[in-house]
């Protein structure tokens, strides 16, 4: 029972110093590959979109629909590479919080193009429309 007191309570000869394996402990932080892996990825996925956007290159609806794209994969690759997130560590509770994640980005960039399609369409409705703008003002004459 004594040796299993102490083993629970975490005071065995290796948790008190020296004895403990830094190579796990460095690898649930990640390595300088992996940042550095990241990192790349992260910058290659920011100068496509405003390349693509800075020149022009596809029509303004494919444009958008690139960038929710690259915004995408950006989130999961700061997931995996900063966060450290996978399905192994934290006994799949990381999983479920990439998941919950995934949902709510879903949410938030649908809603968001939601949101600004119709402020477009209804914020201004006369404008741009075959000079009916002009039309409203013939009638305050």
């Amino acid at each position: 029972m004594s040796d299993h007191h102490t083993h629970a309570h975490g005071h065995d000869d290796h948790a008190h110093g020296h004895g403990i394996d830094h190579h796990d402990h460095m690898e649930a932080h990640g390595s300088l590959k992996d940042y550095s892996i990241g990192f790349i990825l992260s910058v290659i996925l920011t100068a496509i979109p405003f390349w693509l956007v800075m020149t022009h290159q596809l029509a303004p609806g494919t444009t958008k629909a690139v960038i929710l794209a690259f915004a995408g994969v950006q989130l999961v690759v700061h997931m995996i590479y900063f966060l450290h997130m996978n399905s192994k560590s934290e006994g799949g509770w990381n999983m479920m919080a990439m998941l919950l994640t995934v949902i709510l980005l879903f949410i938030v960039l649908t809603g968001s193009i939601w949101v600004m399609y119709h402020m477009n369409a209804n914020m201004m409705p006369n404008m741009g429309n075959d000079g009916s703008a002009v039309h409203g003002m013939h009638d305050m004459q």
